[in-house]
């Protein structure tokens, strides 16, 4: 089974940036897509960003160009680059691993807060 930890997770500012790191227990060159979502109070889960192996990536439109996903397959990690933070980003982050043919998720986190004041 593998683990997933989030860790980077805190309070900001406005305008301010983080990076979340998502360490797996074990390799993860084997899962072709790994992810990053969000849940806001109030709001439903939010897919925020994915990337292959093979380099491509999404994201979702309220991140786009200011969020950047990537991974380091020798370090089993995961990040998300946060900048130009907004309050409407404060959510528990959390990551994701080996999505399905049916859209679903193999492994997850525990997740990370992330709060951005105004």
């Amino acid at each position: 089974q593998v683990q997933l930890v989030e860790s980077g997770g805190g309070l900001v500012q406005a305008g301010g940036s983080l990076r979340l790191s998502c360490a797996a227990s074990g390799s993860i060159s084997r899962f072709n897509t790994m992810g990053w979502y969000r849940q806001a109070p109030g709001k439903q889960r939010e897919l925020v960003a994915t990337k292959t192996s093979g380099g491509s990536t999404t994201y979702a439109d309220s991140v786009k160009g200011r969020f950047a996903i990537s991974r380091d397959n020798g370090k089993n990690t995961v990040y998300l680059q946060m900048n130009s933070l907004k309050p409407e980003d404060t959510a528990v982050y959390s990551c994701a691993a080996d999505r399905t043919w049916g859209g679903t998720w193999r492994y997850w986190g525990q997740g990370t807060q992330v709060t951005v004041s105004s």
